[in-house]
């Protein structure tokens, strides 16, 4: 076993999704599945890539796009060492849905349609464990909706921290600019600098460059429900 898939065992092992199905499925993901080390502003993937499956960070964390209209690349996620991504056609669907660019050196397993195909036959849970994903994902689309629509900037801000802070099985340190941050709050930078400015000063995150530390979860979790 490499180092590198010793560090992906390691990580499947705690996160919440593959929870049910103990550790055997969290081998066989790696056995068939590929791992990458990939640089910063490296594509793990693209958005209509024909073959789909699940990409698992490892490492380091990507940024999520979309087209929007216009020929524009729409800022939609920013996910972290244990997260997820993907769906698979076994069960209907298309090709993927968000281009998926590294935001610092990372490292990412691959596991394509084929791979769960050949976990399948002798652990079937493995279709439940993708629909565990894809559900995340769309809980995720949805309560960043909801809080578009419905939180003022501060609280909104906090809500978004709180979210990419519970995605993650590694301490909540995000790989994410402030201008990042604004793209996914739909806010100006001048706002987020400043929401981010009072934070810091009351001890929640700290900030640093292309990066912000959590230092108070529970303290943003009360300034998103205020």
């Amino acid at each position: 076993m490499t180092d590198d898939e010793a560090r992906a065992l390691a990580l499947l092992d705690s996160v919440r999704w593959l929870a049910p199905y103990g550790p055997d499925l969290a081998r066989a993901l790696v056995a068939q599945g590929a791992l990458a080390r990939l640089g910063a502003g490296r594509w793990a993937q693209a958005e209509g890539d024909e073959e789909t499956g699940l990409l698992v960070v490892v490492e380091g964390a990507l940024d999520l796009y979309c087209q929007a209209p216009g020929d524009r690349e729409v800022r939609i996620g920013h996910i972290g060492p244990g997260a997820a991504i993907g769906q698979t056609m076994r069960f209907g669907g298309g090709p993927r849905l968000v281009t998926a660019v590294c935001a610092a050196p990372s490292l990412v397993l691959r596991v394509s349609d084929a791979g769960l195909a050949r976990i399948a036959r002798d652990r079937p849970q493995v279709w439940q464990a993708v629909a565990a994903v894809v559900y995340l994902q769309l809980r995720s689309a949805l309560q960043m909706a909801a809080e578009a629509l419905a939180l003022p900037p501060r609280a909104r801000i906090a809500a978004r921290l709180v979210a990419l802070s519970r995605a993650r099985a590694a301490p909540a340190e995000l790989a994410l600019s402030q201008q990042a941050l604004a793209e996914l709050t739909g806010l100006s930078r001048k706002t987020v600098n400043a929401v981010l400015a009072e934070f810091q000063r009351q001890g929640l995150v700290r900030r640093d460059y292309a990066r912000l530390d959590i230092l108070d979860l529970r303290g943003l979790e009360r300034v998103a429900g205020a």
